[in-house]
């Protein structure tokens, strides 16, 4: 569960005037959102789907949430939003639902929903059709995702002070992978690091070897290391939910000639990738100087995944490791916008290197600063 302290009350107020818009255009009366990261920017509050809860917008009388009881008091001390509906547990929440939309003159209304909502089941969604039958629903897509692409400048601050947890927490790690160390010693080190400097609690850590190219997503293992071990390490520290990411991979002992030679090739293409994320870059552009250049340069037959995604908030509970709103891809159709964070990863035979990149006004920022090279423990 998180409180977000860092947003005003009246940054919180201009979303939902944004919201509202949006639903203006869409002809909707009320709209409803149960995604944690939609509840979240919306209303600053979201926890886990144990029980469904959800934040309805009406267009224009005040919004309010409905929430299982054990969570309705924390969740009026995380959010600005006045009106907290509990129900208990063994309670069917759409009954509740629509005494509340009738007692605002909404039991009819044109209501805008997510239909691709990961918390807005089929089952669910039958439910509430079947206690409001005279409801009609709208598709408002991502609208709460697509909102929160531009981030204010604290948001930003929270991201690197994320990052700068990760480029020491990749430090300590990475020492920690040493002949006859092991992966979990580096698990535990980077860890102990995000608690000591500042993180949130239960933020992950990626460790697995690097074997071939598609190897990011890899199975840990408890093994002892040995000389010529590589192993790739991607940390995602958080803070007040803003997550960094940031991917270096570990050579133990002197690396073969080739492996240096793949690094060195893919930072150059990786650094001409990010020095064209400026405002107003087309992201299928973007995306073909590493995807195009990777494989032109023979370090991998093909590029089969995207090069970047959306970073922002996470909360622990989402079903969502990452956030997908926009990637970077051969038919990504849309623009780089000043505001925008972006994790850049690359990885090709053995080599996995990515960044934590905000777009400013005058092109990239790097927000993890940690040396992108390949790092080298002596055996």
């Amino acid at each position: 569960m998180t409180k977000t302290v860092q947003i005003s009350t009246e940054e919180f107020a201009g979303r939902l005037a944004e919201i509202r818009r949006h639903m203006r255009a869409s002809k909707v009366d009320v709209a409803l959102f149960d995604e944690i990261e939609a509840m979240t920017w919306i209303c600053g509050y979201a926890n886990s789907m144990n029980r469904w809860r959800c934040v309805i917008v009406p267009i224009e009388s005040d919004p309010f949430i409905l929430i299982r009881a054990l969570d309705a008091e924390p969740c009026r001390q995380g959010t600005w939003i006045r009106d907290v509906y509990p129900y208990r547990d063994w309670e069917d929440p759409m009954p509740v639902l629509a005494s509340l939309l009738a007692e605002r003159g909404l039991s009819s209304a044109a209501m805008g929903l997510d239909y691709n909502s990961y918390g807005m089941s089929y089952y669910r969604l039958e439910r509430l059709k079947s206690v409001l039958p005279g409801l009609r629903t709208v598709d408002l897509g991502q609208l709460a995702n697509d909102l929160r692409l531009i981030k204010l400048p604290a948001e930003i601050e929270l991201l690197r002070r994320a990052s700068s947890i990760a480029d020491e927490a990749m430090r300590r790690a990475a020492a920690a992978c040493v002949v006859g160390g092991s992966q979990r010693d580096a698990a535990r080190v980077a860890t102990a690091a995000y608690v000591e400097l500042g993180s949130d609690l239960a933020t992950h850590t990626l460790i697995c070897p690097a074997i071939g190219a598609d190897f990011i997503h890899g199975h840990f293992t408890d093994g002892p290391l040995s000389r010529g071990d590589v192993i790739h390490l991607e940390l995602m520290p958080r803070v007040s939910g803003y997550s960094a990411r940031l991917m270096r991979c570990v050579s133990v002992g002197e690396p073969s000639a080739k492996l240096a030679a793949t690094a060195e090739k893919l930072i150059a293409i990786q650094d001409e990738q990010i020095a064209a994320l400026r405002p107003g870059a087309l992201a299928s552009k973007v995306d073909g100087i590493l995807r195009e250049g990777v494989v032109r340069s023979g370090l991998r037959d093909s590029y089969d995944n995207i090069t970047g995604y959306t970073l922002g908030h996470y909360l622990t509970q989402t079903p969502r490791s990452s956030d997908f709103t926009r990637t970077f891809h051969p038919g990504a159709d849309w623009v780089v916008e000043e505001g925008m964070v972006f994790h850049i990863y690359a990885s090709a035979d053995q080599v996995s290197m990515s960044e934590t990149v905000a777009v400013g006004s005058n092109g990239p920022e790097l927000l993890t600063q940690f040396p992108r090279r390949l790092i080298v423990n002596e055996a």
